[in-house]
């Protein structure tokens, strides 16, 4: 199967899910994630995206607010108009979100920054294969910001589902170090 057709299979999949099953998932998600720190204290800086709500993507705002309580420095991105790549942005206790254009919630007055500190980066998905490869909405905005970040940046998918056996990768696709779903954490010793 083609990524196209890989896409279009996970979007309906993900709206298939009751509200009540894509929120409950969602919280087993992000309390793996909170195990999955707890267990490597040295990470403190976390690059998280925030989910798009009509996308059915896996809600990361209970998170953010956890991450914060816990002390955790968080950065987020956009996608910069002029160079239509993502820019790092910091996030506070006191920042408010408001969706852009696409629906996409971005911090309302936000700060560049570098991603110089960033030591893990949370990954919106479609699809993950057993290898670590991931499916995207296809813009690659993530593989070249994740090709931009230290090598030792561990890159974290979050998805609803288990893996694919595989799927397609190209050239410039970065793989997952991590995806956490539901039911399991897979580590690249799995991939």
């Amino acid at each position: 199967m083609d990524k196209s057709a890989i896409r279009k299979e996970y979007l309906a999949l993900r709206k298939a899910l009751p509200n009540e099953k894509r929120e409950a998932y969602s919280n087993i998600i992000c309390n793996r994630i909170l195990e999955y720190l707890h267990a490597n204290p040295s990470i403190r800086h976390i690059h998280i995206f925030l989910s798009i709500s009509r996308l059915n993507e896996i809600d990361t705002f209970p998170l953010v607010k956890k991450l914060q309580d816990l002390g955790y420095q968080l950065y987020t991105s956009y996608v910069n108009p002029e160079s239509k790549v993502l820019d790092t942005l910091d996030i506070t206790h006191t920042t408010e979100f408001e969706s852009d254009s696409f629906g996409i919630p971005i911090p309302k007055d936000f700060v560049v920054v570098t991603s110089d500190q960033i030591q893990l980066v949370l990954v919106p998905l479609l699809a993950f294969d057993e290898k670590g490869n991931r499916i995207g909405y296809g813009k690659a905005f993530y593989d070249i910001f994740l090709a931009k970040l230290h090598h030792e940046v561990i890159k974290v998918g979050l998805s609803y589902f288990s893996p694919e056996k595989e799927i397609p990768a190209e050239p410039h696709d970065i793989r997952l170090d991590i995806c956490i779903t539901p039911e399991e954490i897979y580590h690249s010793s799995h991939f």
